[in-house]
Formats: C-alpha cells, sequence, structure tokens
C-alpha cells in the first residue's frame, strides 16, 4: 500500500508562486509514475503534470506550461509542483496520484492506483 501526503497549499496573489510537495511511503520511488490533478468548486478533477519514474520524462497540461514544474527527489521519495505565475484561474484542491508501469495515458486520472488527500490552493486576483 502506498500512501501519499501533499503539502504546500495555501493562499497567494496572482502572480505568487507555491510549491507543492507529494511525500510518498514507497521503497522506490523510480518504479511509480507521478502526478498532479486538481479540482476546482463544482468541476472534474483535471490533469496538470505528470513525472515519470526515472524523472526525465515530464508532461504538462497546456495552461500550467511555462509557469508550472514537476520535479522528483527519488532519495527523498517526494515529487514537487513548482508553479509560478500563479493566475486565478489555478484556484482549486491540488491532489498528487501514483500508479505503477502501464502503458495507458498519463492523463487519465482513472488509471492512477494511489491518491493524496488534497492540497488546497487559492489564487486572489
Amino acid at each position: 500500500q502506498v500512501q501519499l501526503v501533499e503539502s504546500g497549499g495555501g493562499l497567494v496573489q496572482a502572480g505568487g508562486s507555491l510549491r507543492l510537495s507529494c511525500a510518498a511511503s514507497v521503497r522506490t520511488f523510480s518504479d511509480y509514475t507521478t502526478a498532479w490533478f486538481r479540482q476546482a468548486p463544482g468541476k472534474n478533477r483535471t490533469f496538470v503534470a505528470v513525472i515519470g519514474g526515472s524523472g526525465y520524462i515530464t508532461s504538462y497540461t497546456q495552461s500550467v506550461k511555462g509557469r508550472f514544474t514537476i520535479s522528483t527527489d527519488n532519495a527523498k521519495n517526494t515529487v514537487y509542483l513548482q508553479m509560478n505565475s500563479l493566475k486565478p484561474e489555478d484556484t482549486a484542491v491540488y491532489y498528487c496520484a501514483a500508479r505503477g508501469l502501464s502503458p495507458s495515458s498519463w492523463r487519465d486520472l482513472a488509471t492512477y492506483t494511489y491518491w493524496g488527500q488534497g492540497t488546497q490552493v487559492t489564487v486572489s486576483s
């Protein structure tokens, strides 16, 4: 059983930055693909970014490209989401998710086995 614990959310003004962390209770973090999803009030949960277990492959949803960066520290079993130039439309609960090796689309939340509890990010205008 893998446990994921997010932290780093909060309230920030538009244009500001936050760094989210996702700590995983696994022995070999590099065996997992880890992603961030977000869910705004009244909306579905959607893909934000993903990083392969090696840390070399990343992908982002178009709206955050150039502003968000996903990275991993396998020694600490932690994945980060650095969020810069935040906009009010980035306001959501952000969830960390992980899965083992799979040929399924990285953007499909149904393919992720493990989820964190979520952390709130609020961007004021």
